[in-house]
Parts: C-alpha cells; structure tokens; sequence
C-alpha cells in the first residue's frame, strides 16, 4: 500500500483495512503518522483512529512513537487529545521503559482541565493502566477518589465521572492495597442522584461484599 493509496482509503473510512495493512508491514508507519498532519478531516481523524486500533492489537509496534502521541495529548484538537490519551494508555501494556511513569502527573492532569469528556478519557482507562502498572495502582486510586472534586461544569457531569471511576476501580480492586478506601468511596454513590451511578455502587458492592 503506498502512501496515496492510505489516503485514499483513510477518506473512505476504511480504518480496519488501513491498520491490517500498516502491521503486516511497518515500513508503512510514518506514512500513518504523518496522516495525522493531513488538512483533510477525513485523512486527519482516519489516521487517529488506525493508530488507536493498531495500539489496541499490536502495541509493540507502536511503543517506539510513545513521544510523538505524548506530544499530541497537547494538540489544540480535542479529538486528537482523546484518541492519543486511548493510544497511550494501549501502550502501557509493553511499557518496558516506563515513558508512562514519566507522564504520569502530565495524564492525571488532565482530570482537572473542566472537561467531562477528557476527564473521562482518563478515568476510562486507568483500570487498565492500573493493571499494566502495578507500581503505579496507589497513585492511579488517590487519583480515582478525587473525581467527586474535580471542577466540571455540573453536578451531574461530576456524577457520570463517579460512575466511570466505579466502574475503574472494579477492573482492578483486588490489586488494590487500601480497599477501604475505595470501598467508602463507593458506599458515597448510594446515595448518588444519578440513577446509573447509583446502580453502579450497588453492583460493585455486591460483587466485592466480602472485602
């Protein structure tokens, strides 16, 4: 596949075939990469989403660039910024040089910015940033159980990053060293007004009694 034809086919919307194609050969990545540059929205926001799918299938491939994606959580574009915290948080999973412990405090930032949906991002994937970095799972929790406080535009803004922060702590609660912590947290959300993060405390309680 030559570089035309991945524009071509990142226009088209045909990211699955763009990324199959890009794994088998490697050779075909900086021409991904430099996609992300394109003017055009289609080739732009393609070349994000094959990127964060290749990252979701063979991360090792992509572990090498774990710079050029740090750089592009501080793109102006939001949908860039997203898609690059989801392909950083995929890269954890092969961390061998520990590129997240250094970004860590830049991630976690992101809590704070008065987005729901960047914090969102966030708190979407700490469980599985929490189980790819053990030595991280107590700074990812203090993070966790500060989400009833970080300043988003509602209260109910507030209560959906709760529920995301429940269901977080359940990917990986039994890693955790102070669980009842997490477990007074959660208790907190019965009493939660939102009805989804409501349930969401009930059936983590449930699942998890015996702690």
């Amino acid at each position: 596949m030559k570089e035309d034809d991945i524009q071509v086919s990142l226009e088209k919307g045909r990211i699955e075939d763009v990324a199959e194609e890009v794994l088998r050969d490697p050779e075909l990545l900086p021409k991904l990469l430099a996609g992300i540059s394109s003017k055009n929205p289609r080739v732009k926001f393609g070349a994000a989403k094959t990127l964060r799918l290749m990252s979701e299938k063979n991360p090792k491939m992509l572990y090498s660039k774990v710079g050029f994606f740090a750089n592009l959580i501080d793109s102006k574009n939001n949908i860039l910024k997203w898609i690059a915290m989801d392909i950083i948080a995929n890269l954890t999973a092969v961390d061998s040089h520990d590129e997240f412990n250094r970004l860590f405090k830049k991630f976690y930032g992101y809590l704070y910015e008065g987005s729901l949906i960047t914090a969102g991002h966030v708190v979407d994937n700490s469980g599985k940033i929490a189980l790819s970095k053990p030595d991280l799972q107590d700074k990812i929790t203090d993070e966790l159980l500060k989400v009833e406080k970080v300043p988003l535009p509602t209260s109910e803004c507030r209560n959906i990053l709760i529920g995301k922060a429940i269901n977080a702590f359940n990917v990986y609660y039994n890693e955790v060293d102070d669980k009842d912590k997490v477990i007074s947290f959660v208790k907190r959300q019965l009493n939660n007004p939102r009805k989804a993060t409501k349930n969401k405390a009930e059936k983590f309680l449930r699942k998890f009694s015996a702690h």
